[in-house]
C-alpha cells in the first residue's frame, strides 16, 4: 500500500491532481487498484465515494485488475462496417474470452473503445494504445504472436 501512497502523494499539491494521481497508478500498474481508491481519498481529502467516483467516470481508467496487453476495438460506424464484427469473433476465439473479460493467465484484456482517429485504415485495434489499421480475422493471429 505504500506504493500506492508514494505514488498519489507525488500529485496532491498540482491542479487536476486526483486524475494526474491516478493516470500514474494506472501506468504503473495497467489499472487504478481498489486499495489504491481508499489511499486516495484521505491524501486528497475527499470522500470515498468522490474519489471511487472520479475513477470510474473516465473511460480511460479502469478499476480491478487487467491484462498485461490491453486489447482494444474501436466500434465506431466506420470500423463496424469495415468488419469489427469479424475482428471481435476472431480476437475472442483466438484469446478464448468474451470483450470485456481478462485472460485467466492475465496476459490479455478485451475492450470495446471510441474512434482512436485511425479511420483511414479500418477496422481499428489498439494494443496499449498502439494502433493496429486494416486488421481482419485472418491477421489477428499474427498481431497476437507478436505480443507473446
Amino acid at each position: 500500500m505504500s506504493d500506492y501512497k508514494n505514488i498519489i502523494s507525488a500529485y496532491k499539491d498540482k491542479p487536476g491532481g486526483l486524475i494526474e494521481a491516478y493516470h500514474a497508478l494506472q501506468r504503473e500498474y495497467n489499472y487504478i487498484p481498489e486499495d489504491a481508491i481508499a489511499v486516495a481519498a484521505e491524501i486528497f481529502d475527499v470522500s470515498p465515494a468522490r474519489a471511487y467516483g472520479v475513477a470510474t467516470f473516465y473511460s480511460y481508467f479502469k478499476v480491478g485488475p487487467r491484462g498485461r496487453y490491453i486489447i482494444r476495438i474501436c466500434e465506431s460506424a466506420p470500423c463496424h462496417v469495415a468488419g469489427a464484427a469479424e475482428v471481435v469473433s476472431a480476437l475472442e476465439s483466438e484469446l478464448k474470452i468474451r470483450m470485456g473479460e481478462t485472460t485467466a493467465d492475465g496476459k490479455f484484456t478485451l475492450e470495446f473503445c471510441e474512434c482512436v482517429g485511425q479511420c483511414q485504415g479500418t477496422p481499428v485495434i489498439t494494443i496499449n494504445s498502439t494502433p493496429h489499421v486494416n486488421v481482419s480475422a485472418k491477421t489477428i493471429p499474427e498481431i497476437l504472436q507478436g505480443c507473446k
